[in-house]
């Protein structure tokens, strides 16, 4: 999927509850779907508990007509609260016939929302926690080796903060990425 947009208000979505929900639009329905849920996320965002949310449109590569979006709450309250909303029951309504079947829901606990494929399901928790060290390992490493000898007037905490936050940004947005596309057969794969 690619990125269609992106919208957070000014708390931060890094903490609480993280949902991911994908839509099959139906077909000669996509720019009509897109308009529609564009104007949703604006209206969505002031709703009390919304964190954040983060709009995907479907590539080739994956199911053509499948758009998501990944969605952040303060807490689990919020987040039911939200899609129990007069609101949300709403937006159902409007593109009820803009889609095919249900929407899947999805709550993201972690780096698990990488390891998404086209059915749902999540590989064993051995091979995420392989991947993820394979990404982390030499990120760590770099960004150490890079930025340490460069921050030596700061408290090692901050030093720490700083590598830290450089870590984060390079696996959320290059490392992991890559690195579930390079081994999704093997994610993928069935245990014998």
């Amino acid at each position: 999927m690619n990125d269609l947009s992106e919208k957070s208000p000014s708390s931060s979505s890094q903490n609480g509850i993280h949902c991911a929900i994908t839509r099959v639009v139906r077909e000669g329905k996509e720019v009509e779907f897109e308009e529609a849920i564009k104007r949703f996320v604006a209206r969505s965002m002031k709703h009390y508990g919304t964190t954040g949310a983060h709009l995907l449109r479907p590539t080739a590569a994956c199911r053509p007509r499948e758009y998501g979006i990944l969605r952040s709450f303060n807490n689990e309250q919020d987040m039911k609260e939200f899609y129990a909303s007069d609101l949300f029951a709403n937006w159902q309504s409007e593109v009820a016939d803009l889609v095919e079947g249900e929407a899947v829901h999805r709550q993201l606990h972690g780096l698990e929302a990488f390891f998404r494929n086209e059915n749902t399901k999540q590989p064993p928790r051995w091979k995420m926690a392989f991947i993820t060290w394979l990404g982390v390992f030499p990120v760590v490493f770099i960004w150490s080796r890079l930025l340490m000898p460069r921050l030596t007037i700061l408290h090692p905490i901050l030093v720490m903060a700083v590598i830290n936050i450089c870590v984060v940004v390079t696996l959320a947005w290059l490392v992991m990425p890559a690195l579930t596309r390079l081994f999704r057969p093997w994610l993928q794969s069935r245990e014998q």
